[in-house]
């Protein structure tokens, strides 16, 4: 029996190994995505950019997210309307601006159906088999907290370069 799901945003210092800001909520939406990304880059004001390793999922290449990343980086150029023009078009042009390393917030895209090579996955398939694979849990909060101590093990997913 289902007794609910979370789902899972997390991001790790490659520094420090530690995860920063991890998301376990109800939902997967573009709104939770960037509210992430958010919450990471908040944790150090004074980073002069963060590069972020993350698959191809819509989410990941969404409009509020080519926005943010505009604003945040000074861009004032004209993003156009999505589905019509301009960088928001399309999926494609979207994913070229999100990746442009002039930018604060800097995102590289692993390839399809290579999930195996983005180690925040492998991360999650260690969580999968040593909790959730032979666990019984009867709620959402106790999946939750039996969860917590797998936060110790973890992948690279982002990094921040320094101001010199």
């Amino acid at each position: 029996m289902r007794h609910g799901t979370r789902c899972f945003i997390l991001s790790r210092d490659v520094v420090t190994g530690k995860l920063v800001a991890p998301y376990a909520g109800p939902t997967r939406t573009e709104a939770d995505f960037l509210a992430h990304v958010q919450a990471v880059v908040a944790t150090d004001p004074e980073a002069k950019r963060w590069h972020i390793v993350c698959d191809q999922l819509n989410t990941h290449q969404s409009e509020s997210l080519v926005r943010w990343v505009a604003q945040l980086s000074g861009s004032d150029e004209d993003l156009g309307v999505k589905g019509e023009s301009g960088i928001l078009a399309s999926m494609a042009s979207r994913a070229a601006f999100l990746s442009d390393a002039s930018h604060k917030v800097v995102f590289h895209y692993t390839p399809k159906h290579s999930s195996w090579m983005n180690q925040i996955e492998i991360w999650l398939s260690i969580l999968v088999r040593k909790l959730l694979k032979r666990g019984s849990f009867t709620s959402v909060e106790e999946l939750q907290a039996k969860g917590a101590p797998c936060r110790r093990v973890s992948h690279p997913r982002w990094k921040r370069e320094k101001l010199e």
